[in-house]
This record gives structure tokens, sequence and C-alpha cells, in this order.
């Protein structure tokens, strides 16, 4: 089993719009994962969670959910030395922990930042 990395967090937009920029996405039924290749060897992870989603409570559900999800899986599964960003989609904050565990888990391959 590999050993497990240490995750941090993007904050600032062009954080964000650098690694959309990249154009390397998985998608899956509850999220997408957009991924950026980095010099060093840091994982870092953002999360976007729009207003088509739902109101607030709702979106901070999804947000909750992300933020769980990536503390649960990308330590021992993501690449390190990546740039990721995990955007909710309208089924994130209702879908069966395990399936969005999945989904994350299939968008990261797709991405091309799974290990």
């Amino acid at each position: 089993m590999p050993a497990e990395i240490p995750v941090g967090r993007l904050t600032r937009r062009p954080e964000f719009l650098a690694v959309a920029a990249t154009r390397s996405k998985g998608v899956a039924h509850g999220l997408i994962v957009q991924a950026r290749r980095r010099e060093d060897d840091a994982l870092r992870v953002g999360f976007t969670v729009t207003k088509k989603i739902g109101n607030a409570v709702t979106r901070n559900r999804a947000k909750r959910r992300l933020r769980a999800l990536a503390r649960q899986v990308l330590p021992s599964t993501a690449l390190p030395g990546h740039d990721l960003v995990l955007i909710a989609r309208a089924d994130a904050p209702t879908r069966d922990f395990a399936a969005l565990e999945a989904d994350l888990r299939h968008a990261l391959q797709r991405a091309g930042a799974s290990r």
C-alpha cells in the first residue's frame, strides 16, 4: 500500500484558474475532478460548488461531503505533485457516500491523477 501524502488547500482564484486551464479532467456522476501537474511533490485540493446546486444550506452540505471525501481518499489514492479541483454536480449533496467515493476514484483515474 502506498504511503499517504499530506494534502494542502487551493485558496486563491488564480490557482483555480490555472488548474482549469490545463483542461485535464475526469467526470463522474456526482462530481468533476480537474487536475494540474506541479513541479514539486505537494498535493493540493480546492472545492467548487456553484449556485446551480441549490441554496446555501445545500451548497454547504455538498462542500462538507467533498471535504470529507478528500480527507478519506486523496492521501492514499492521488498522485503527489498535483493540484486538484473537486467540482460538485447536482447529485453531490444527496448521493450515497459510497457511490460518491467511487465517483471520486473513477474521476481521478480519468483525470490521470490516480496511483
